[in-house]
């Protein structure tokens, strides 16, 4: 048996990975449940005593919102490191990379999940030899446009097809022009983590998948909590009242909406019910909310830049909002 010594010594330093990642998610995890069950005396003069139960609510709720899907993802992933061949992925994908990111953009609709659950898949195809261009086009679109997003946003907007139709074309365009942008700037260059297969060949597959998705939901489970902190927070300091004086202006509104998007961290699954509710907005701006928050929000920007690496995360997310919010304007103007 190794002695503790020989195993935080392992050359490929999993075993201190491991636990490092353990320690540091469950530290987290104590510090922000602790801060919301003993905030209000922690914090007194802070905020009010409504702010910090409000900021107690967001917190537990996007963290209980997001974790099934954070689970469905990681489990997936495990299984596509474990259980599926390379090869496959060469052959279901075409080889032009170009050719593979709208094949890979279209592929996000067979899997109901949100964002929290894309970003882990995304990296297992990564380390499974898919080019991170169409990783990235399905990384976009799953959260997006699979079923389930699709057919609460038709119950949100009952009698309004055209706003499905709008928020499935949006999004799918969207995670096509990013995935070719990727091809056309340099491919990440050295500012990309590139996720790695760090499983033994010679490991049996349910060691690899067990692992793995230790590893994973370790690793991609600590960001989630940071980032619905940082929702909760949000949610908190950002005022509601002002929202009236811009929804007039149609440019300004869907900024704002965007912006919205990226703080309050809604899931996809839930994000058009909130969008319905904002009826002083345009069509457009409330198009342009419910495509943001899937894509880029405080909690997968946590996400990213824990699977991707902090580099990649300041220059993709603002790129994604900015594409995102063009978009938005393009098919609003032409289905809205």
């Amino acid at each position: 048996m190794s002695t503790p010594t020989e195993v935080a010594e392992k050359p490929d330093g999993t075993a201190k990975e491991s636990t490092g990642s353990s320690v540091a998610f469950t530290a987290t995890l104590i510090l922000l449940v602790g801060t919301a069950l003993f905030g209000r005396r922690l914090f007194t003069g802070w905020f009010t005593a409504g702010g910090i139960r409000t900021w107690a609510t967001m917190f537990v709720g996007v963290t209980i919102q997001a974790m099934p899907f954070l689970v469905l993802g990681v489990l997936l992933s495990a299984a596509l490191t474990a259980f599926v061949p390379a090869s496959f992925f060469a052959k279901a994908l075409p080889r032009h990379p170009a050719l593979a990111v709208p094949v890979a953009s279209a592929s996000g609709v067979v899997l109901p999940g949100c964002e929290c659950a894309s970003v882990p898949v995304s990296a297992a195809l990564m380390s499974r030899g898919v080019t991170p261009a169409a990783a990235i086009a399905f990384l976009l679109s799953a959260p997006a446009i699979n079923p389930v997003v699709l057919t609460s946003t038709a119950v949100a907007f009952p009698g309004k097809p055209q706003v499905v139709i709008a928020r499935a074309v949006t999004s799918l365009a969207v995670s096509m022009v990013l995935g070719w942008l990727w091809l056309l700037t340099g491919k990440g260059g050295s500012w990309f983590k590139m996720p790695k297969n760090r499983h033994a060949h010679d490991a049996g597959k349910f060691d690899v998948f067990r692992s793995a998705m230790l590893h994973d939901f370790l690793h991609a489970g600590g960001f989630l909590v940071i980032g619905a902190a940082a929702a909760a927070t949000l949610n908190v300091v950002v005022p509601r009242t002002w929202l009236d004086h811009v929804a007039g202006n149609l440019l300004l509104s869907v900024v704002i909406l965007g912006l919205l998007a990226v703080l309050l961290a809604i899931c996809s699954e839930a994000d058009a019910f909130v969008a319905a509710s904002l009826s002083q907005f345009s069509l457009t701006a409330r198009l342009a909310f419910m495509v943001v928050g899937p894509i880029v929000d405080v909690k997968l920007i946590a996400l990213q830049a824990g699977t991707f690496g902090p580099k990649f995360a300041v220059r993709f997310a603002p790129a994604t909002f900015v594409v995102a919010l063009t978009a938005s304007l393009l098919v609003g103007w032409w289905l809205l």
